[in-house]
């Protein structure tokens, strides 16, 4: 685990990484550690859609939807007491990485997977996530990707830990438990 000192806790922890990483197991358990509320900014573009991320990607194309997703990012992480978990390409966004590792008051957790693991971990869900539905760019999305993920403020390795081990891992990173 790598870690940047933070003086105050947080008041929102915004959980990244690639797909598998955990983000959307780990988030609800660390909210319901906290007291917190729990979101899922991929879950909420869906409901204000009104379509899937996947139908987004395919009627409007990818830059489409990350417009859509740092707009909703940047209303959502305005919250206190908040988890919000990411979907997985956010951090590409300059703008989006900005606003998360500037604000003082957030900490920016990356849940560091392998890819191997997330293709374990993912095997089945390509109808539903469209960036591994295509195996060929997979790869360089990931190792392009990568680097983004660890300017977080917190980077876990989160491979071969439970879902409760990687809460206690941000509980601590934050200086919450």
């Amino acid at each position: 685990m790598t870690s940047q000192s933070q003086s105050a806790p947080p008041r929102r922890i915004v959980l990244t990484g690639f797909m598998g990483s955990g983000k959307s197991t780990v988030g609800p358990l660390l909210a319901r550690w906290l007291g917190w509320s729990f979101i899922d900014v991929d879950d909420v573009i869906e409901t204000e859609a009104g379509c899937t991320i996947a139908e987004l990607f395919t009627r409007h194309g990818e830059p489409a939807f990350r417009d859509r997703e740092h707009a909703t990012i940047a209303r959502l992480a305005a919250g206190d007491s908040l988890v919000l978990a990411l979907g997985g390409g956010a951090i590409e966004r300059a703008e989006t990485r900005s606003l998360l590792l500037s604000n003082p008051d957030t900490l920016l957790v990356h849940l560091e997977v392998e890819l191997a693991t997330t293709l374990t971990r993912c095997s089945g869900t390509e109808q539903t996530r469209p960036i591994l539905a295509d195996q060929v760019n997979l790869a360089s999305r990931y190792e392009r990707r990568l680097p983004l993920y660890r300017s977080a403020h917190v980077s876990i390795a989160v491979d071969a830990l439970t879902p409760g081990q990687v809460v206690d891992a941000v509980l601590a990173a934050a200086h919450l438990a």
